[in-house]
């Protein structure tokens, strides 16, 4: 799945083209490499996101194309 629908359906950042922005600017990094957007990512991957001075880290444990709100948090673990 590329990195900015997971971003969107796991509830880690709200909307596809925020999650987009975030990428082309840096701020999200994949197995501690800068990401694109369309990079596939899979179960184990390790997800760091900088929002503003805060920064987020996340092991990747399931990649599904639809889930619930309820079900889109155990998607990943926070680190």
């Amino acid at each position: 799945m590329r990195l900015d629908k997971f971003l969107k359906v796991s509830r880690l950042i709200k909307r596809r083209t925020v999650a987009n922005e975030a990428c082309d600017a840096g701020r999200v990094l994949v197995n501690e490499k800068p990401a694109k957007a369309s990079l596939n990512v899979k179960e184990g991957d390790i997800l760091e996101i900088q929002f503003g001075t805060r920064t987020v880290k996340a092991e990747i444990l399931s990649v599904q194309e639809t889930v619930k709100k309820d079900e889109a948090k155990e998607l990943f673990r926070y680190l």
